[in-house]
C-alpha cells in the first residue's frame, strides 16, 4: 500500500516564499490525488506489496503501466520535493565538503543557483529541476511530467524544485523565474542534499 507521507513540517513554515494555501492545495490534493490512484492501481495486484522505488522502476519498463508510472514517480517526486525545503536555517547551511563539489563543478555557489533558476525555466511545459550527482560529479538537469532521476542508472537525486503550475501559481502567477530564484536562494535544504550526496 502506498501512503501519503507526512510532510516534514507545518504547513505555514515556508511563508511568505510559499503560502500555506500553497501547500494544502499541492499537498493535499495533487499529492495525494497521485497516492491514492498509485494504490487504485496496484490493489489486489502483484505489485501491491512493493515498496514505491521498486514500483516505479517496474513500471517505467514496461508502456502499459504508464498510468502507474506516472502517479508513483509523482508521488516519489514530491516527497522528494518537501523534503528538499526548509525554513531551518542550520539545514540551509553547505557542508565544506559539498561546497568544495558545488565550486569544482560550478565554479560558485551562484553560478549553481543560477543554473537552477535557468534550467526551470528552459523546462518547457511542466517538470521538475534536480540538482544530481552524475559518477561524482554534481550536473543540473530537469525532467518533464513524471520522469524522474530515479530511473536512471549512476544518477543520485540530491534536490529538486518543482516546476509545475500548481507549486507556484496561486502566490507566483505565471512569474517561473521568481519562484525559482526565491526558492533557491531561500529554502532549499542543503542538508538533505549532503545527506543524499554522501550516500
Amino acid at each position: 500500500m502506498i501512503q501519503l507521507h507526512p510532510l516534514p513540517y507545518d504547513f505555514k513554515v515556508l511563508e511568505p516564499y510559499i503560502s500555506q494555501t500553497t501547500i494544502q492545495y499541492h499537498y493535499g490534493k495533487h499529492q495525494a490525488n497521485y497516492v491514492k490512484t498509485t494504490d487504485d492501481l496496484i490493489n489486489q495486484t502483484e505489485m501491491a506489496n512493493m515498496d514505491l522505488e521498486n514500483l516505479i522502476l517496474t513500471a517505467s519498463c514496461d508502456t502499459v503501466l504508464t498510468k502507474l508510472f506516472n502517479n508513483a514517480a509523482q508521488v516519489w517526486n514530491h516527497q522528494f520535493y518537501w523534503n528538499s525545503l526548509t525554513s531551518d536555517k542550520k539545514k540551509r547551511i553547505i557542508s565544506p565538503a559539498l561546497q568544495q563539489a558545488i565550486h569544482r563543478d560550478f565554479g560558485s555557489i551562484n553560478n549553481c543557483l543560477n543554473q537552477i533558476v535557468e534550467a526551470g525555466m528552459n523546462q518547457f511545459g511542466s517538470g521538475w529541476v534536480w540538482l544530481i550527482a552524475e559518477n561524482g560529479v554534481l550536473k543540473i538537469i530537469s525532467t518533464s511530467n513524471a520522469q524522474t532521476p530515479l530511473t536512471r542508472h549512476g544518477i543520485k537525486s540530491l534536490l529538486c524544485i518543482d516546476v509545475w503550475e500548481h507549486a507556484y501559481y496561486l502566490d507566483y502567477q505565471n512569474n517561473r523565474k521568481e519562484y525559482l530564484t526565491k526558492i533557491s536562494q531561500n529554502l532549499l535544504n542543503w542538508e538533505f542534499a549532503n545527506q543524499n550526496w554522501k550516500s
